[in-house]
């Protein structure tokens, strides 16, 4: 059940959420801006002040052609606790006030006349509405079962499921009532967990595996503080839930980076923060998958095991790479590794592939836009990259020069060699060691002319190349010119608006 307002950053709804092993039970989620609210159902004393801070002790009798008005479920051989199911408008036990479906009967006492009038010892169980599929609905005043299950306790025996006859009135006796005639309770919602959202992770899966759990969903904060494992009745009511909750995040996310921005210089601008999930290279006890936190920051890809909050936090990031020599590549179908979807791998300037999930296509496509735009804009402020090779024998110098092309030039005296436009690059290949052939067209001739250079860092300059190649690419792709266009006039990094709806667009190029 889902009651959503106007706006689209709130949104509520009735759902169950299972703690380890313990039974589930029903407790309404609220979404706001900022933070999600669970909470669960209780009885409360909401005037007065009452005798007993968690039980209550009630008395009623039994009506002439009618019953006590309520009715039971449960019971020691159906291995739970002997619940209020069910309790008849205008009878006995809800005209006391201090009866409630979900209570559980800890004491009964028959008096007077073999059970004309009992008095009850309850006290509400918070964890009682699941077991007894109870309809869920908004307000606080449950709707009463229609369905009842005989056990052999007392009170059923002493028909305290009797139908009520309108034309009794017997008197009401409730013996817990003080003098006051304040004293009122009510079953509320109240503030189970609250769950900041900003830097918080979202988890359909088991901790530590691919396995994803059946239209259900947790959130740990940023403190380490979980949600508990929340479960929708529907895939599309969860994935609604998921999308409006990863929404909140990175809008509270962008508006974080915004801030923080304003303390680094133009080439040291955040584009990018949000957890994934890293796939182990050594599973430890059975444990594929560990959380981290990815942020694209200036030149580099930082990888934290946290998120970075004071300037010190920079520095002491688990690892970090130059986002114009590492490769970034999203998974189709085929190439994923395990049952998990929303997959990303990056291969670094030594060559070790990294693997990660998100949780949400939509994240997913945020993240390749992310890295395009850090690749291009590291690019554009660097325009060129030498590095040093083997030709021939002799030691030289290459040069990739994002509007000259390649520049190849000997180490000593710096005389150019050779050079060529990016056009002219038809094809190369590598022996995936230190080697790499060019095939260079000549632009007057058209003859293929091959260059086979050697490099100590062959992953680094593979992937920088990859990366001018695909700045200039970029720089033909309109949609790309026109929201670089709107991060340059602004002075901070954007991204075209990716939200995470059941329907996204897709990009048009990978770098």
């Amino acid at each position: 059940m889902d009651f959503k307002t106007s706006n689209e950053e709130t949104k509520t709804g009735i759902y169950l959420l299972q703690e380890g092993n313990e039974e589930p039970f029903n407790i309404r989620l609220h979404l706001a801006k900022d933070i999600l609210t669970i909470q669960e159902q209780d009885v409360i004393c909401v005037s007065g002040e009452p005798f007993y801070s968690s039980e209550r002790t009630v008395t009623i009798r039994r009506q002439t052609i009618g019953g006590f008005g309520l009715s039971i479920k449960g019971g020691a051989e159906h291995k739970i606790p002997v619940v209020i199911s069910k309790i008849s408008k205008e009878q006995k036990a809800e005209l006391s006030g201090l009866l409630f479906i979900g209570d559980g009967i800890l004491q009964v006492q028959v008096l007077r006349n073999a059970g004309e009038e009992v008095t009850l010892t309850v006290s509400f169980l918070k964890k009682t509405p699941a077991f007894l599929k109870l309809p869920l609905c908004e307000d606080c005043t449950c709707v009463p079962s229609d369905q009842s299950s005989g056990t052999s306790s007392p009170l059923c025996d002493s028909g305290l499921h009797l139908n009520y006859h309108p034309n009794n009135t017997d008197t009401l006796s409730c013996s817990s009532w003080p003098t006051s005639p304040g004293l009122r309770w009510e079953k509320r919602w109240v503030d189970l967990r609250l769950i900041p959202l900003l830097h918080s992770r979202l988890s359909q899966h088991v901790p530590g595996s691919d396995v994803c759990r059946k239209n259900a969903f947790q959130i740990i904060a940023v403190d380490g503080v979980c949600s508990g494992v929340i479960q929708c009745a529907t895939a599309e009511d969860c994935l609604d839930w998921l999308q409006a909750i990863a929404r909140n995040i990175s809008s509270l996310t962008k508006h974080n980076v915004k801030k923080i921005n304003r303390n680094f210089p133009v080439n040291q601008q955040i584009i990018y923060m949000g957890w994934v999930d890293e796939k182990e290279q050594d599973s430890i006890q059975g444990r594929m998958y560990s959380p981290k936190f990815l942020a694209l920051r200036g030149s580099s890809l930082f990888k934290f095991s946290a998120p970075p909050v004071t300037t010190w936090d920079w520095t002491r990031a688990e690892k970090s790479f130059t986002v114009y020599e590492i490769m970034c590549k999203v998974l189709k179908d085929n190439d994923l590794v395990d049952k998990r979807k929303h997959c990303f791998s990056v291969q670094t300037e030594t060559g070790e592939d990294m693997f990660f999930s998100v949780e949400l296509e939509c994240e997913l496509l945020i993240w390749e836009k992310a890295f395009q735009m850090a690749t291009f804009l590291e690019v554009e402020r660097i325009q060129c990259k030498t590095y040093a090779c083997i030709m021939e024998s002799h030691l030289m110098g290459i040069t990739i020069d994002f509007g000259m092309g390649f520049v190849c030039f000997d180490a000593a005296s710096k005389a150019v060699l050779w050079r060529y436009k990016f056009s002219q690059l038809k094809g190369s290949s590598d022996d995936g060691k230190s080697k790499i052939k060019f095939l260079f067209q000549n632009q007057d001739s058209k003859a293929i002319e091959a260059k086979e250079l050697e490099f100590s860092n062959l992953f680094a300059v593979l992937h920088c190349i990859h990366a001018f190649f695909a700045a200039k690419v970029a720089c033909l792709d309109p949609m790309f010119v026109e929201s670089h266009g709107t991060a340059t006039s602004t002075g901070i990094p954007s991204l075209t608006s990716i939200s995470c709806n059941s329907q996204t667009s897709k990009l048009k190029y990978a770098t």
